[in-house]
């Protein structure tokens, strides 16, 4: 996702300030409760998903250029998006700890207020995982309240490279097969041996699964979130809750690069 530009003000100063250029009154102004009487705990439940959301963006910038750097051949600066990633995933793991400070009775308070709504239907933490590696045509196909941009997006993640793709990609230029699953382990194993040639190769693959990392890690903390707000009732839009989160945390993009991990019997790479 592309940040968009003030085409209007582009070259301008007009009286720029902290304010307007962070159009503050604009976005201070889309924190609207629902409840009435407004339940004490609404606001904070906004904010927080909202903040998730505009941390989602970013995360799709600096991933879709991760991408693009392996594609072109640029270990290094992908590392260096991969390393800003994880910092983001750190705080979006640590962030879940506001969300905690809330009580169960104080999010029932408001929880009708839901609705339909429910996080499983956030088109920017879809879009993350498919450009990170998931292949989850099924999901698409069920998520029937997608706008039709939304969709559109998500159709197109699915049908481009992902960061999986790019990293075998950066195999093959180091001269791997990588034809089938036991011609990559073979590379992945020779690249986690050591061998200085293809220390940036192991130093990225180390980045992936760092990020691959950080994202499960969010899935499981939101996952214990969900059971100590509503235990095992059912989550919102007839979704099945803290079990069906609890299934989702066990997945992982980079499975080869996990495998990888057994295949030598000495000490990793330092």
């Amino acid at each position: 996702m592309q940040p968009s530009v003030d085409q209007a003000s582009v070259g301008r100063d007009n009286g720029l300030t902290y304010a307007s250029y962070l159009r503050l009154s604009e976005m201070l102004d889309q924190q609207r409760c629902r409840s009435l009487p407004v339940a004490h705990d609404e606001l904070l439940f906004i904010a927080v998903h909202q903040v998730y959301e505009l941390w989602f963006k970013v995360l799709l910038f600096e991933l879709a250029d991760v991408r693009d750097r392996m594609l072109g051949g640029d270990t290094y600066r992908a590392r260096l998006r991969l390393r800003r990633c994880h910092e983001i995933e750190r705080v979006l793991v640590n962030q879940v700890d506001v969300v905690d400070t809330m009580t169960p009775h104080g999010f029932l308070e408001f929880r009708g207020s839901l609705g339909t709504s429910s996080g499983f239907q956030s088109a920017q933490f879809r879009e993350i995982e498919f450009l990170s590696g998931a292949d989850d045509h099924g999901w698409l196909a069920r998520a029937g309240w997608l706008t039709a941009e939304d969709r559109r997006r998500l159709s197109r993640r699915l049908a481009e490279p992902d960061l999986w793709d790019a990293f075998v990609v950066l195999l093959t230029r180091a001269g791997f097969p990588v034809a089938t699953a036991s011609q990559r382990s073979a590379a992945l194993c020779e690249i986690a041996a050591g061998d200085d040639r293809y220390s940036e190769l192991w130093e990225l693959s180390e980045a992936l699964i760092g990020h691959d990392q950080m994202w499960s890690s969010w899935r499981q903390r939101h996952q214990l979130t969900v059971l100590r707000q509503l235990g095992v009732r059912p989550g919102t839009a007839g979704s099945a809750g803290a079990s069906y989160l609890a299934g989702r945390a066990q997945l992982k993009f980079y499975p080869e690069l996990w495998e990888a991990r057994t295949c030598f019997g000495g000490s990793a790479p330092v």
